[in-house]
């Protein structure tokens, strides 16, 4: 199976997501939230679609990225996750290094803070993401889920009913 962008950012989220997502226990239709920040990505920036490109390689889909200047630009709704959403930016530059695409950096920004951020390309990145695969594949070849840890996110996360659900 080969690891998506959204792997890598449930990866950095919470590992029961990660091995429901995989295992094709998908939730994110059923989200308010996730339709929301769907929609700030499509609307935010209405030029983007003319200007850049969509590019799909190796299993991840970058839906911004600028070919000229070799920059990916990845719209987040919030900034509460930003560890995973610095990880799955990190993946698409590791991942179009391997594919030749030397230098590569990101942009991610956070219309609704009016933030952004910038990441340059780091050799490091290639070891870093290594490791992700591994342990990404690790957990979602698992023939168990992974126990709920509880954490403040948990509320606003589109398998948190499925998560917390009690059998009577």
């Amino acid at each position: 199976m080969p690891i998506t962008g959204t792997h890598i950012a449930y990866l950095h989220t919470c590992h029961r997501k990660l091995w429901l997502f995989a295992n094709g226990i998908q939730m994110e239709h059923t989200s308010e939230i996730v339709a929301e920040g769907k929609l700030i990505a499509e609307t935010t920036y209405l030029d983007r679609a003319r200007k850049y490109t969509e590019l799909a390689i190796e299993g991840i889909k970058i839906d911004f990225y600028d070919a000229k200047n070799k920059v990916v630009h990845e719209v987040k709704k919030s900034d509460k996750v930003e560890q995973a959403h610095l990880a799955q930016v990190k993946y698409y530059l590791a991942v179009l290094s391997r594919n030749g695409i030397e230098a590569p950096s990101a942009i991610i920004e956070y219309p609704k803070l009016k933030q952004r951020e910038v990441l340059d390309w780091d050799e490091s990145y290639v070891a870093e993401t290594a490791e992700w695969e591994k342990e990404t594949h690790r957990i979602i070849d698992s023939e168990t889920c992974p126990a709920l840890l509880q954490k403040g996110i948990c509320k606003s996360c589109s398998y948190y009913e499925l998560c917390y659900i009690t059998e009577i």
